[in-house]
């Protein structure tokens, strides 16, 4: 789709909100919605299931929210469903300033933390002060995997490019270097939320190796 008449974005710093609104906390909240839009921009790695491009940060948390929904029901640990889709709702927007990280490339992942934490700090710094304790505290939650609801909205995670991998005929799973181990190995969170669930993930991925979709280990370099 193309604008007959040529728009001109505003800068949420062209125009003084507080004024505007005349309310200083609708005024955090609404630069907040206005700077998380950004999310979909941000691309990953993963392609729609029609293969026809990459999927955006935005369009990958909508379906995570979709699925915590359907597919709660195989949490092995009662969850606060509602505390689920929050935590998933924000658990990207740090890849705005931090960007998507590949899972499978090890040498992005390696400050990965330092750059989400930073982006953590900026980010859920916008909001009124309650508001940022609480998405901050959804956020370390989310990483820390340490209750039922974080490590269900993990699992999710988890499953979901798995399942685009599959269903397009390996996906990034074609990237140099990736194995059958190397998958099961990063899938296994899915294991932390629901046993059931990583059960499907395992014969995706056995199902996608006898496919040829992934390779069942890495081949072998031939020395002189």
């Amino acid at each position: 789709m193309t604008f007959e008449t040529k728009l001109k974005p505003l800068s949420p710093d062209d125009i003084d909100l507080e004024t505007l609104f005349a309310d200083g906390r609708m005024a955090k909240q609404i630069r907040f919605i206005l700077e998380v839009e950004k999310l979909k921009t941000v691309l990953r790695m993963t392609p729609l299931l029609d293969a026809s491009r990459r999927e955006n940060d935005a369009e990958h948390t909508w379906e995570l929210a979709l699925m915590a929904v359907l597919l709660a029901e195989y949490a092995d640990e009662p969850v606060d469903l509602a505390r689920v889709v929050k935590m998933i709702l924000i658990h990207d927007i740090v890849e705005i300033d931090a960007g998507d990280t590949f899972i499978y490339d090890a040498k992005a992942v390696t400050d990965q933390e330092a750059r989400e934490i930073a982006a953590a700090d900026r980010l859920f710094g916008l909001l009124p002060e309650d508001q940022a304790a609480e998405f901050r505290a959804l956020w370390d939650e989310f990483e820390a995997r340490k209750t039922p609801e974080a490590r269900f909205a993990r699992a999710m995670d988890r499953l979901q490019p798995l399942l685009h991998n599959f269903f397009t005929s390996g996906g990034t799973w074609h990237s140099a270097g990736v194995t059958r181990d190397m998958v099961m190995e990063r899938k296994a969170v899915i294991a932390g939320g629901s046993s059931r669930l990583w059960t499907a993930a395992q014969s995706l991925i056995d199902e996608g190796v006898r496919r040829e979709f992934l390779a069942e280990a890495a081949p072998v370099t031939p020395q002189e």
